[in-house]
């Protein structure tokens, strides 16, 4: 009896590979550090919190440094010859890792002054708590590259998006910050139940969770079963589509920016996204291979939806309305949402579906590094002019120059025109993923949004140099701003001196 039982305890024996797990367990860490420091620190100290955070997030990502080309796999289990593991880091997680972490970085530096700021207006918001949020969000999100198998991925993508609620909603008696909150958690809500009841059905048809497992077992799915399976690998998707703010998923997205405090909406438009695409990408070429004839003109079709309805949506913002600039921006994310689903569509499609994917990750980096670096120039701006208003960047070279001429080279690699170049090297990559994929009217599409999204990207870069109206007002920088600003600036112009890093980087060994 000892004999039969020994094998089977013994495969229920995981590995832990401490070193592989470092950079979420990191940020997990220093988020309930911060959490616990901040019912001893006085409130005067309380920007303590906030570098405390700072210092903890450039060291999750340090730790990335030891495991660079080095796949490690732990939480692993042997059943009947297969290994079959919970976490793997591999080249494709550690490219998403850095960009969480970096774009956590700049989002608390961001953070820093918005807290500061909210103090001396009397309104102000809970340091503790929002640093734990944001810590716990940025956790979750790290998390979730690395996970193989659906439990992890469901449990990493409700960590990552459950303490965004409540980041959303935390501007305590503002309406618009609760209507905000409300819209975002019912969306979400509905994602998590949609994508809960998809995984309930992969799993009862295949028998197993792991990623790699589902993949091999929906290939000879019983024929009573299959039925079971189409209808999971579809609410699975759905699901993500929601997490991406895919047209029609995406309903949520523009009152959610402008509600939310700007550097969380910041953190949405870069690290939410990122959570949905990853997430995607893991379940159709990880786990749905064979389902690529379903899901590879579904997502061909969703992204030419979402790049068409953000573009057109951010034509109509007008510049006197208040907060059309975040909107413009929120509009614009959803726009940029296409265009990232557009390699992920072409996976299914081509004989090198690394090289697709590749492509997406190289066109995530290039949009966090400017996308962030835009928000951080709206929030310079907020500072003075709180309605953030098209109209109240008119003549701000007069005013602050330095922040006029960043953030119209943001504005270009936004819209893919020189001297961004790795705006444009981005868009290149991802219209060649879908020529040769075959896919010739989704570059056609995507060729026609990209004209449509250079009138209001040049739109609004012209009015940053135009004569300003009456009397300018100085706007008020700061040194975790001004570093925010600094740190996007320099990676935007470092990649568009070398654009092909960032492809060789992001496509090199994938999975």
């Amino acid at each position: 009896m000892t004999a039969v039982a020994a094998p089977s305890v013994a495969s229920l024996v995981q590995s832990v590979d401490w070193l592989a797990i470092a950079p979420p367990t990191l940020t997990a860490i220093v988020g309930l550090i911060v959490l616990v420091a901040d019912l001893f620190v006085a409130e005067r100290h309380k920007q303590l919190l906030g570098w405390i955070s700072v210092a903890g997030l450039a060291a999750a990502a340090l730790t990335l440094i030891p495991i660079l080309g080095d796949d490690r796999s732990t939480f692993c289990l042997k059943d009947a010859g297969y290994d079959a593991c919970s976490y793997t880091a591999d080249q494709f997680t550690l490219v998403v890792q850095f960009l969480v972490l970096a774009g956590a970085l700049v989002t608390a530096l961001l953070s820093v002054n918005t807290l500061k700021d909210a103090r001396k207006t009397g309104e102000p918001l809970p340091d503790g708590e929002f640093w734990f949020l944001l810590l716990s969000s940025a956790a979750g999100a790290a998390l979730l590259p690395a996970s193989r198998d659906l439990a992890t991925l469901v449990v990493a993508l409700e960590v990552a998006s459950l303490p965004a609620f409540a980041l959303v909603g935390l501007k305590r008696g503002e309406r618009r910050s609760a209507d905000a909150a409300l819209k975002f958690f019912l969306s979400s809500v509905t994602a998590t139940a949609v994508t809960l009841l998809g995984v309930s059905f992969v799993y009862a048809s295949t028998g197993s969770l792991h990623l790699t497992r589902i993949a091999t077992q929906l290939t000879h799915v019983d024929g009573q079963l299959d039925t079971l399976a189409q209808a999971g690998v579809a609410l699975t998707l759905v699901g993500f589509a929601f997490k991406t703010a895919a047209v029609p998923f995406h309903f949520w997205v523009p009152d959610t920016y402008v509600g939310a405090p700007l550097p969380v909406a910041a953190y949405l438009s870069v690290i939410g996204k990122a959570v949905g695409f990853t997430g995607l990408i893991l379940v159709t070429v990880v786990a749905f291979p064979s389902y690529a004839d379903v899901w590879g003109p579904a997502l061909a079709a969703l992204a030419a939806l979402t790049m068409t309805v953000g573009n057109v949506a951010a034509l109509r913002q007008q510049a006197t309305r208040a907060y059309s600039a975040v909107r413009l921006l929120a509009w614009s994310s959803v726009g940029q949402a296409g265009y990232l689903l557009v390699p992920i569509a072409a996976a299914a499609y081509s004989d090198d579906p690394q090289k697709s994917i590749g492509s997406t990750l190289a066109y995530a980096l290039m949009y966090a590094a400017v996308n962030l670096g835009a928000f951080a120039v709206a929030a310079l701006v907020a500072r003075t002019r709180p309605l953030n208003r098209l109209s109240d960047y008119r003549g701000l070279y007069a005013s602050r120059p330095l922040a006029a001429l960043v953030l119209g080279f943001f504005l270009l690699c936004l819209a893919g025109l020189p001297p961004g170049v790795i705006g444009l090297f981005a868009k290149v990559t991802v219209f060649s993923a879908a020529v040769d994929a075959g896919l010739g009217w989704l570059a056609v599409v995507m060729a026609v949004n990209v004209v449509v999204a250079l009138y209001y990207y040049l739109q609004w870069t012209a009015a940053l140099f135009r004569a300003p109206e009456g009397e300018t007002a100085p706007h008020r920088g700061s040194a975790p701003l001004t570093a925010a600003i600094a740190v996007t600036a320099v990676i935007g112009v470092a990649l568009s001196g070398a654009p092909q890093l960032v492809l060789r980087f992001a496509s090199t060994g994938l999975f």
